[in-house]
């Protein structure tokens, strides 16, 4: 083996990969069995924080930069003058099973560029899949990439090896791929999807009567917007996510802010321009919301609303909008109405559900139970009642609110006077 060979196309082929976001904990549970190697757990894997703190990581490579396609954002378009390469499916097996015999990583995760077709590309991460699993007998995390114009049975037995398989949406609209990418479409992407989730429906169902049936994308699927890129608003941007979520069960929806990567394309912004990180923040933020706190996305964003606020969060932002619905009492209110005061997450609305089982809750308790008192309190009340809402307009209540704050994302300080202190 040509080792500086190897090492040249692993440079080459992790820096291209670096802008695809869209690989996270992979919540399967792939047990080790006949004495293989690794295993895929539900805490998670790739180069991710878990919901735990820990940080794990993921061999995260494309099998080559070549591409047929010329999208005005991607480093790996055709036009680029970039240094090309492209691995052997066996110098990806190999270098999967060193790297995790040496502890470097926990799994893998693979994408390409199209080189001649989708099907032509798609046979190859399979056939990588296909070996790993079956003859080196490794049980740790593989996350695919499901290559657009792939044929069903390709991915459907792709499906087979993976632990997640993700394709990219690109732009959040038709409009906006159309712009930067003509050659490609949202249907592109909407078929595989479709095609993977109609089998892991199929596949839970007959699993139900045969339990000999093999899992099937235990990890489920996710997709990547490109934010920044093109002029869709927020609104736009989160009301396509709410209908992937829908359509296809994904498990995550990914925003990558735009970072410009070439130069002489009046389409996209210059390099050197500040790639919209905390626009992507607040996005995640709203994916969360939608996710786990029962928000629906036209409360959050709709067209009187179509922009998130960049200084306030949009769980806060949309409490200031609809003052009429507080203060809660956190005494007799549902879970659902709990989840929607600011400062209050999901683990301690559960917490104050279970306490109040006991007795009446005052603000002593609320602040054991860790949650952002001075932000909740104006949102609540609790058995001692001593903070009354009514008494402040929405734009004091975000000014007192944002004078606390220690944000990094704060850089200018509120200018109205606290009036009420």
């Amino acid at each position: 083996m040509d080792f500086d060979r190897i090492n040249e196309k692993l440079s080459i082929l992790a820096d291209a990969a670096k802008y695809d976001v869209s690989c996270s904990s992979s919540g399967s549970n792939r047990k080790n069995t006949n004495k293989g190697l690794g295993n895929g757990h539900m805490s998670g894997i790739c180069h991710s924080f878990t919901e735990d703190g820990r940080c794990v990581s993921l061999l995260k490579i494309l099998l080559t930069n070549h591409c047929i396609y010329d999208c005005a954002f991607c480093v790996s378009r055709k036009s680029n003058d970039v240094k090309r390469a492209a691995f052997t499916v066996q110098e990806v097996v190999d270098l999967t099973i060193n790297f995790y015999r040496r502890n470097y990583i926990e799994g893998l995760f693979l994408s390409s560029g199209i080189f001649k077709n989708g099907d032509f590309t798609m046979e190859r991460l399979l056939l990588i899949a296909k070996k790993l699993r079956l003859e080196e007998n490794f049980n740790g995390y593989i996350h695919l990439k499901t290559i657009p114009g792939a044929s069903p049975e390709l991915l459907r037995e792709a499906g087979l090896y993976a632990d997640r398989m993700s394709i990219n949406l690109e732009m959040p609209t038709e409009q906006g791929l159309k712009l930067v990418a003509p050659d490609k479409s949202h249907e592109d992407v909407k078929r595989p999807l479709s095609i993977i989730h109609q089998q892991m429906n199929e596949f839970k169902a007959e699993r139900k009567l045969i339990k000999s049936t093999p899992i099937f994308v235990p990890a489920g699927q996710s997709t990547q917007m490109v934010i920044g890129a093109t002029p869709e608003n927020d609104m736009q941007i989160m009301h396509t996510a709410n209908q992937y979520y829908k359509d296809y069960q994904l498990k995550r929806v990914y925003y990558s802010g735009f970072i410009p990567i070439n130069h002489n394309d009046k389409l996209l912004p210059s390099i050197g321009s500040q790639p919209p990180l905390l626009r992507e923040n607040r996005l995640y933020q709203t994916d969360w919301l939608m996710r786990f706190y029962q928000f629906n996305v036209n409360e959050i964003l709709n067209t009187q609303n179509p922009h998130l606020d960049t200084d306030i969060d949009p769980k806060l932002s949309y409490a200031l909008r609809n003052l009429h619905l507080y203060p809660i009492d956190i005494n007799s209110s549902d879970y659902h109405m709990i989840l929607r005061i600011p400062g209050i997450g999901v683990q301690s609305a559960k917490k104050i559900v279970m306490a109040r089982k006991f007795g009446k809750i005052y603000s002593y308790q609320l602040k054991r139970l860790g949650i952002a008192y001075n932000r909740a309190k104006y949102f609540m009340t609790c058995a001692d009642d001593q903070f009354r809402q009514k008494d402040f307009l929405a734009s004091q209540i975000k000014n007192r609110i944002l004078s606390t704050s220690k944000s990094k994302y704060l850089k200018i300080q509120p200018n109205q006077l606290n009036l009420f202190d």
